[in-house]
């Protein structure tokens, strides 16, 4: 690229890259939102505690100064001669270099933008050899449990320690039959309880027997550091929304074998590189090897690089950092919950696993959905309460039977009546002190002094009272 783009490059980002968090950074990294204020049903407004980090994450600030810096040299990417085309295409292969520097991908690894996680491994699934086994754990969220519908798929129990859960995959794959190409799917940090697994042992343990790993780190990312070749994984996806960057983006990144294998995810242009006509009528093909075989049409330029800048803002702010001040908050959070009996906090690995910023739990007397509006309606948090997209693992942590009715929104069940759901809170990188000292208030004064309103069910949902 020439150095006039790049230095226009550079005048399109200066002012956001200027306003970045230094290493040393031990405060909330600024976020969208952050001084946003909602009305409360018993009256006046509060500024709004975003505790569902775990569904999407704000938006960094920094992204956004980012992404609005960018807005007016904005272009079609890979196919204009034009200067914003140009200077766009740059952008967005600097981007995909950028995401490969944050996940540490080995030199042949590919990086290939997609719409988000769930995206990411149904594209995966979608390139894997058919008669390639695959091998997940109950407890995976439902992007990485479902998108195996053509392969040979062996669903694994839920593990109570991480020792047993390599044991546990080590016992499935040295009994599959006959020994052809297998993968193991495997999340970073649960969705549901935050608690880290073994990834680097299940790696190792799959690799010995032949198979291939994809790490869903759509949870750990935003809140871990995540080394594709310290893990060795073979691949890796996860999600913008969920690394403090908007616009609908993700990426899958790892192995390119079998991705310049199969045939591309989506058929169209960009993952063409040459299409001709044959004497008979019909049409030749000759498609990409790189990562554009994947994808095909005008990709998500602004969200691809939105994502971008979230992993230089995180990697600027220092990952040490922001590690050690969201241990702060689960060590608060924990211990407030721990203090209220009628809480039962969810966990497969016990009380002294490490985790992530994501708690759930369930309150004895409450209907999940009904403490949840309480928190909105009467202290302005915002929290997340129902199966979590992760029906197995949440009926397992409740002890319910696995074809209980259930479902990953609210439940029918009327305020008071128990309901097969779970309470979420999650938090990271943008979250004040005061919004985690408010939830463990709220939640305390909710289980001793009841709610201050009256809610009742509306289309599944529970709601104030009118």
């Amino acid at each position: 690229m020439s150095a006039s783009l790049n230095a226009a490059v550079a005048t399109a980002t200066s002012t956001a890259t200027s306003t970045a968090p230094g290493p040393a950074c031990a405060e909330p990294l600024a976020v969208l939102g952050r001084d946003v204020t909602v009305p409360l049903v018993t009256g006046g407004e509060v500024t709004y505690a975003a505790l569902d980090y775990a569904a999407s994450a704000p938006a960094l600030q920094r992204v956004w100064d980012d992404v609005a810096a960018y807005a007016p040299y904005y272009g079609s990417v890979h196919r204009g001669a034009g200067y914003l085309s140009q200077l766009s295409t740059d952008l967005f292969e600097q981007s995909r270099a950028t995401v490969a520097e944050f996940l540490d991908c080995r030199p042949s690894d590919q990086v290939v933008f997609t719409r988000s996680t769930t995206d990411s491994l149904n594209l995966l699934a979608a390139v894997i050899p058919a008669d390639c086994q695959v091998f997940v754990f109950e407890t995976e969220h439902h992007a990485s449990l479902l998108p195996w519908t053509n392969a040979q798929v062996s669903y694994l129990n839920a593990p109570r320690t991480p020792a047993e859960a390599v044991a546990t995959l080590e016992r499935a794959l040295a009994d599959r039959e006959p020994y052809g190409p297998a993968l193991v799917c495997v999340t970073g940090a649960s969705n549901v309880t935050g608690e880290l697994w073994p990834v680097k042992e299940l790696a190792a343990a799959a690799h010995a027997h032949g198979a291939r790993i994809v790490l869903d780190a759509a949870q750990l990312a935003p809140h871990h550091p995540v080394s594709v070749r310290d893990l060795d994984v073979d691949w890796v996806a996860f999600s913008g929304h969920k690394l403090y960057a908007p616009f609908g983006s993700g990426v899958l990144a790892g192995r390119a074998d079998w991705l310049q294998q199969a045939e591309p995810y989506l058929a169209g242009g960009g993952a063409s590189r040459k299409v001709s006509r044959r004497e008979d009528g019909g049409v030749d093909v000759e498609w990409h090897t790189t990562a554009a075989r994947h994808e095909a049409g005008s990709p998500n330029v602004i969200g691809v690089y939105s994502i971008a800048s979230a992993c230089r803002a995180l990697t600027e702010a220092g990952f040490e950092n922001l590690v050690a001040r969201e241990q702060q908050l689960v060590a608060r959070v924990r211990e407030g919950l721990a203090e209220v009996p009628a809480v039962r906090v969810l966990s497969l690995f016990g009380d002294d696993a490490p985790r992530v910023g994501v708690i759930s739990f369930v309150v004895d007397g409450w209907n999940s959905s009904h403490f949840a509006a309480a928190l909105s309606a009467e202290y302005g948090i915002g929290v997340r309460d129902g199966l979590f997209c992760a029906h197995p693992l949440v009926r397992t942590l409740l002890g319910s039977e696995p074809q209980a009715q259930g479902e990953c929104g609210a439940p029918e069940a009327a305020p008071g009546e128990r309901s097969l759901n779970a309470i979420r809170v999650s938090f990271g990188a943008g979250t004040p002190d005061e919004h985690v000292e408010r939830f463990v208030r709220a939640v305390k004064e909710l289980v001793t002094d009841g709610a201050k309103w009256q809610y009742r069910t509306e289309e599944g949902r529970c709601v104030p009272a009118v």
